[in-house]
């Protein structure tokens, strides 16, 4: 794709990356025919192409405007379309820019910026886990548009010592994980210590800085980045862990992100790339195990779906390892068609998009349910807190089936 970009785009890091992207872009519109939102809603202008134009043109010279600040809004950064695309067209990076040149540009109505302003705040509130905890109390009486927020709790159950492995990682309290599904974190410690690893949690850093990003709080998600580096590099430096270890597939996708979006910062940009070199998803850590995990557990004839989310699959290509883990452990997988698409949960998505949202997670459903599953498996929280809520079929973590099975033998 030729460009032309306008002055003020010319020369600067913005410009040039974007620059980069749009120029391997070839029009050939592969990325079409696996969008989401193109799917439900049939506009090329909400389609990963349409979406290159109207960035292209905004750099150009082109003034945005509201409709162009509503079909960026709509993308899902499924990233669906990169591993589709032929060309290799990084389009996370360049809806990201275009979404920040709009932001500058568009003022957004009151009503929602109040809204993005409250998720983020709410979200990274210190008042989080005790309206979660109170919520959960109360979730029978709910309204069903918030009981869909609200999981169900589960109980954590004892936890081993952890300092008695010589192998040690590190797992992150910073998410909003632990308050609304804390049974994750637990079957992960578990999990691991059979496998002769401990699990340490991090007691400072906070969130990983996703939903400051995504909610056009850019300063405020650097920020969150740099807070945590500082708070893990001790720990890398001393060599006192081999990895830091992601039980959200979201959260580890934007961590392995640190190094590209600290790159320009002198006192970041080293301690990012070590600390996103040792970043890695639980499956990761597990599946050279496997046989040695598989001998201790319980057999299971369960009829399984694997979700692969997005942020697995797409971001972080670590689609097949999962699957090939989870089958050499026992797990009775069932395929499934549309596999590729986003479920519609997307981090904050699910409550800014909720008509497109929800579309994509009965299509999901429809889909897994042809199956007819015995449980659903994924590996991020958001899509098994979205999946759950329009199913009675349980939906859990991988992970925390392994734990049962574990438990159970």
């Amino acid at each position: 794709m030729q460009t032309q970009l306008a002055s003020w785009a010319q020369d600067t890091e913005l410009g040039n990356q974007a620059d980069a992207i749009l120029r391997r872009c070839v029009h050939c519109g592969f990325c079409s025919a696996t969008c989401p939102t193109y799917q439900i809603l049939g506009d090329e202008l909400d389609s990963p192409r349409g979406r290159i134009y109207l960035i292209k043109q905004m750099l150009e010279g082109a003034e945005p405007t509201v409709a162009t600040q509503k079909h960026l809004d709509r993308c899902l950064t499924c990233r669906n379309c990169e591993t589709t695309c032929p060309s290799g067209v990084q389009y996370g990076h360049l809806v990201d820019i275009g979404r920040r040149v709009v932001d500058e540009r568009v003022a957004r109505p009151l009503g929602q910026r109040l809204r993005r302003f409250l998720l983020r705040k709410g979200l990274n509130s210190s008042w989080f886990a005790p309206a979660m905890r109170l919520g959960q109390m109360l979730r029978g009486v709910l309204p069903p548009a918030i009981r869909r927020k609200v999981p169900a709790r589960r109980g954590t159950g004892a936890l081993p010592d952890a300092s008695r492995h010589m192998r040690q990682v590190l797992l992150l309290a910073g998410c909003v994980q632990p308050a609304m599904m804390p049974a994750i974190d637990a079957a992960t410690i578990r999990v691991l210590d059979a496998i002769g690893i401990g699990a340490r949690v991090a007691t400072s850093g906070g969130c990983c800085g996703a939903i400051n990003f995504h909610l056009d709080a850019l300063d405020e998600a650097l920020a969150q980045m740099r807070a945590n580096v500082d708070a893990w590099w001790p720990l890398v430096e001393r060599g006192e862990i081999e990895a830091i270890v992601m039980n959200a597939s979201g959260c580890g996708a934007m961590v392995k992100e640190y190094a590209h979006h600290l790159r320009g910062d002198p006192d970041y940009a080293e301690r990012a790339t070590r600390i996103v070199a040792l970043v890695k998803d639980v499956a990761e850590i597990v599946a050279p195990q496997a046989a040695e995990l598989k001998a201790r557990l319980r057999s299971a004839e369960a009829r399984t779906a694997f979700h692969p989310p997005c942020t697995l699959q797409h971001w972080q290509g670590l689609r097949p390892l999962s699957e090939k883990l989870l089958a050499d452990l026992g797990f009775a997988l069932q395929p499934f068609a549309e596999t590729h698409l986003c479920c519609g949960s997307a981090g904050a998505y699910s409550v800014l998009e909720p008509d497109l949202s929800l579309s994509l997670r009965d299509r999901k459903l429809a889909r897994i349910e042809e199956t007819k599953p015995d449980v659903i498996v994924s590996s991020n929280m958001g899509c098994i807190g979205h999946l759950q809520s329009g199913t009675q079929v349980p939906v859990r973590h991988w992970i925390e089936v392994v734990d049962e099975r574990l438990q159970g033998s």
